[in-house]
């Protein structure tokens, strides 16, 4: 077993069991000392179809004229040129549907995202503070501020840049996009998210997608990483 891998099906802390020693997810959501849903642990998208097309549920995406075109031809292509294969990094709604680990930290004032694909983050201000709105540089991930909505986090993003995709699919999106995603543990091992996209230059109207993010116990993050050199563009080039 190599040193990286000596982290798996090591026990989670303070993990609910059943009598016989499996992880009990059904049992209820764990609450902070302030009494505030705890999303600590490690999760993952329970399915890929998001991934691929994140209207995969509903009617299309309502884009405008240029977005659907750009969406048709990323379709006709079967999903090439995708920032990915390039080792550019996935945005907020194609982390949020790719189905790799990602471990939420939660402190009162803030909430840290680590996703194992490419090992990036993202912080998520609880303390009050609003989006930054005179022109901040923009992000690959963009810049995130969260609050309590009873149970619920709602967590709204901003000051993207336009060079990734909102899925794999490729819908497009501009440097105006805004993203409100609603996180609402409903037992400990199972995550409702509310995803709704906001780009008027890229779509008619807000639309969405609404996933399910399952806990992974007794399992921790690996290190994952896009080598130069070894990203798909040169892999398949050769």
């Amino acid at each position: 077993m190599t040193a990286s891998a000596q982290w798996l099906n090591y026990r989670t802390p303070g993990m609910p069991r059943t009598p016989d020693g499996k992880p009990n997810l059904s049992a209820p959501a764990p609450k902070t000392p302030d009494g505030k849903p705890d999303l600590s642990g490690l999760w993952q998208a329970a399915q890929g179809k998001y991934l691929n097309n994140l209207a995969a549920d509903g009617a299309p995406a309502p884009a405008q004229p240029w977005a659907e075109a750009f969406f048709k031809k990323i379709q006709a292509s079967d999903g090439k040129g995708r920032p990915q294969e390039r080792c550019l990094p996935h945005g907020v709604t194609d982390y949020d549907a790719l189905p790799m680990p990602i471990k939420f930290v939660q402190t009162p004032g803030e909430i840290v995202i680590l996703y194992e694909a490419y090992n990036h983050f993202r912080q998520v201000f609880l303390d009050g503070r609003p989006l930054p709105k005179d022109d901040p540089q923009p992000t690959w991930m963009g810049y995130s501020v969260g609050k309590w909505d009873g149970d619920t986090l709602v967590v709204d993003s901003g000051g993207f840049n336009d060079q990734t995709w909102l899925d794999d699919g490729g819908h497009p999106h501009t440097e105006a996009l805004h993203i409100t995603e609603r996180f609402h543990r409903r037992d400990f091992g199972h995550m409702d998210l509310q995803l709704i996209v906001d780009d008027p230059k890229a779509y008619t109207k807000p639309w969405g997608a609404k996933l399910t993010l399952n806990f992974l116990p007794d399992d921790e993050l690996l290190e994952n990483i896009c080598e130069n050199e070894k990203d798909f563009a040169h892999i398949v080039g050769k």
